[in-house]
């Protein structure tokens, strides 16, 4: 398979959820520590966020991260440099996007990382830091959200955007809680 033809691949790859992986923490902190090296000074901080960073919930193996810039126009201009290092993205979805920059890494047709660029402290920083939290400190609210995923993974199994969107809701009643 081609690199274009195993980048569409990992952009239009099924939702699968998998039981959690031990390993998805020491995955995230390599990661880190490569943006941390290859960017020194560019990010504030740099969090392990979704299912992966919750220890036992199943998950898309998809390593999301969350990295806290000064501003948005900070995280546009690392969007390029990124993209050298390893990263792609959507320049379409970007630009409709006002609150983050989002990029993936990708390796065998595969998404392996998502990456958030928010601003540190602002508003999309505090949610998903609060979901994660929510989840890794609530073991009953944890069990809802993974029941919830399977049952969405079964319903969206070829729609990504959908499945996304539709734990949406649960994601903000946990939030605004």
């Amino acid at each position: 398979m081609t690199d274009q033809a195993s980048l569409q691949a990992a952009i239009h790859e099924d939702v699968v959820l998998q039981a959690y992986d031990a390993r998805w923490p020491a995955l995230f902190e390599a990661e880190r520590e490569r943006l941390l090296s290859l960017f020194p000074g560019a990010f504030i901080a740099i969090e392990h966020m979704g299912s992966t960073a919750v220890p036992g919930l199943a998950a898309k193996p998809v390593i999301d991260i969350l990295a806290g810039v000064e501003s948005m126009a900070a995280a546009r201009a690392l969007v390029g440099p990124l993209c050298a290092n390893g990263y792609t993205t959507s320049a379409e979805f970007n630009a409709a996007l006002a609150d983050r920059q989002w990029l993936m890494r990708w390796a065998e047709g595969h998404r392996t990382h998502h990456l958030h660029l928010v601003v540190h402290g602002g508003a999309v920083w505090v949610q998903r830091l609060r979901f994660r939290d929510a989840l890794r400190g609530d073991a009953a609210l944890a069990a809802r959200y993974a029941a919830l995923k399977a049952g969405l993974a079964a319903q969206y199994p070829n729609d990504r955007e959908a499945y996304t969107e539709a734990k949406a809701v649960f994601v903000r009643s946990v939030c605004e809680s």
